[in-house]
């Protein structure tokens, strides 16, 4: 899962000493990489073949404070909840735990629970609001193949994006004062119901200006600073690429958060926002409503952008068309540097023919969201997809910090195996078998005697996995496991994500033209015959 073979240095001496890992792989030269920062492989992909490199902006290039952007979301959505859907003015009481969703959850919409499952679908937490599920529940209602193959359905929501971590916690928070006070509720609010009026709710605060009106304001506030941004985009344009954004944010927007990355610039400092950020791109495409965008048949009209009024120019799949009355179509446009031109809407056969793009294989695209960024840009276009996962950062770091416990872990699971065959031989021989009494009676005795290791291992095994689970999250635990297996959420990384790392700024760390390799695959038969 890391780069080339001369980036796989994990190297023996560092890891006996008790030191982290790292990589050796950089522009600059061998400069070691915290793991936490490594870009992490699933498929080959060797840059040299990239001639085109594009990057979404929220969440991707602009990371958001979870502790003051999330909570703006929270407020907000609370407040068209009430004011516009009927909701009881307590609501306004609540308060709101950024630390408590993670993306990879499943919202069964009809019950109101919350489920996390492993790469086979099978639920191993589930939560009816903040109430724990017990096993035999779990069992009950997801344990039926027909049930698990239904979660893709309508009746359930994926939570792929950091984008919902507000709503999906207050929708938790509503089955929760539900179950205690139907009455208070709007008539026919069952918890499908509820999440539906979440979801609008979460939505217009999106649409109707409210949230990106406040973040513009203070920048600062809600978006983390990062110096990286501007060389990094000046490193692959260097190395021949193009580079491009695509981003659902408008221009208005997308000017302002872009500037603030570029430059720190604010509009309380009273700097004016200018366009000096557009030298790193040579197209600029907002208002690009992902992932439609990515369908090739999608025929959405592209317009120009003139970045100083934001007005929008008519034009023929991206080539200028003349206004009535005016001879040039370039005549709004003069004065600006137009190495980069920014549009609104369109598809992606359009940004192909804007950028003389001849084959999907040379772009590798930047994205945060599973969904709407790698999945149909991978699988419908065949783009090559880097995902950003800001959680990865702390996951890594705690993985190695952790990893005598899990060490231990594993140890009093092979015991366990170990214990029980031996049980199992034991009552096989005693049924099946001839023995004197002598014999009998010493075996009975070693089968019992097994059977109370077997049930302290068991003990010591589930308290062990449950301290280690709670070590990366109180209640859902690791992001990429679900107990012994890779979750749902790992399931899509591996599936469609090329690349993925903690930050975009990790880019900054290897060379532009870099092979990334993955590790090798092992299948159970092969664990425990690995050369040392």
């Amino acid at each position: 899962m890391l780069g080339d073979k001369a980036s796989e240095s994990y190297l023996v001496s560092d890891i006996k000493g008790g030191k982290k890992p790292h990589v050796r792989s950089s522009p600059k030269g061998r400069c070691k990489i915290d793991i936490g920062k490594q870009i992490f492989c699933n498929t080959s992909l060797n840059m040299r073949n990239i001639t085109a490199v594009g990057f979404d902006m929220d969440h991707t290039l602009a990371q958001y404070k979870p502790e003051t952007f999330e909570s703006l979301v929270y407020e907000g959505t609370i407040r068209k909840l009430v004011y516009d859907l009927g909701y009881p003015k307590e609501l306004l009481d609540w308060t709101f735990d950024c630390k408590y969703m993670v993306r990879g959850l499943v919202l069964d919409k009809k019950r109101g629970n919350i489920l996390k499952m492993d790469r086979h679908k099978y639920v191993k937490v589930a939560y009816h609001g903040f109430r724990e599920l017990s096993k035999e529940d779990k069992v009950g209602t997801y344990g039926n193949t027909l049930i698990r193959n239904s979660f893709d359905g309508p009746d359930y929501a994926f939570i792929d994006t950091l984008f919902g971590l507000a709503g999906n916690y207050l929708f938790a928070q509503l089955v929760d004062f539900r179950d205690k006070n139907p009455e208070k509720v709007p008539a026919r609010a069952d918890y499908f119901r509820m999440y539906q009026d979440v979801k609008a709710a979460v939505d217009l605060c999106h649409r109707d200006g409210t949230l990106k009106q406040t973040v513009a304001k203070d920048p600062k506030r809600y978006i983390n600073e990062d110096t990286s941004i501007v060389p990094i985009l000046k490193m692959l344009r260097d190395s021949g690429r193009s580079t491009f954004l695509v981003t659902d944010s408008l221009w208005d927007y997308t000017n302002i958060v872009m500037n603030f990355l570029s430059a720190s610039r604010t509009l309380d400092c009273g700097i004016t926002c200018n366009f000096d950020w557009l030298q790193y791109f040579d197209v600029v495409i907002t208002g690009s409503a992902k992932p439609g965008f990515f369908n090739e048949g999608n025929r959405a009209n592209i317009f120009e952008v003139e970045p100083e009024s934001g007005m929008l120019l008519n034009t023929d799949n991206g080539t200028p068309i003349p206004q009535v009355g005016i001879t040039s179509p370039k005549v709004l446009l003069k004065g600006l540097n137009k190495s980069c031109r920014v549009f609104q809407g369109g598809s992606v056969g359009h940004l192909h023919k804007l950028l003389f793009i001849q084959s999907s294989s040379q772009v590798l695209y930047v994205g945060d969201h599973i969904y709407g960024d790698i999945l149909h840009s991978k699988k419908v276009l065949g783009w090559r997809t880097m995902l950003v996962v800001p959680e990865l950062e702390r996951e890594v770091e705690l993985l190695w910090e952790l990893r005598d416990m899990r060490k231990q872990l594993r140890l009093l699971r092979n015991e366990r195996d170990l214990v029980e065959d031996q049980i199992h031989h034991l009552k096989w021989a005693l049924k099946f078998e001839s023995h004197c009494d002598d014999e009998k009676q010493k075996m009975t005795s070693d089968q019992s005697e097994l059977e109370c290791r077997r049930d302290q291992v068991r003990i010591a095994q589930k308290q062990a996995q449950r301290e280690c689970h709670q070590k990366f999250h109180k209640i859902w635990g690791q992001l990429m496991k679900t107990g012994y297996q890779n979750s749902r959420f790992a399931h899509q990384v591996e599936r469609f994500a090329c690349l993925y790392t903690s930050r975009v700024s990790n880019l900054n760390l290897y060379s532009p033209d870099k092979y990334y390799r993955p590790s090798e695959d092992f299948m159970p038969h092969e664990f425990h015959i690995l050369p040392s």
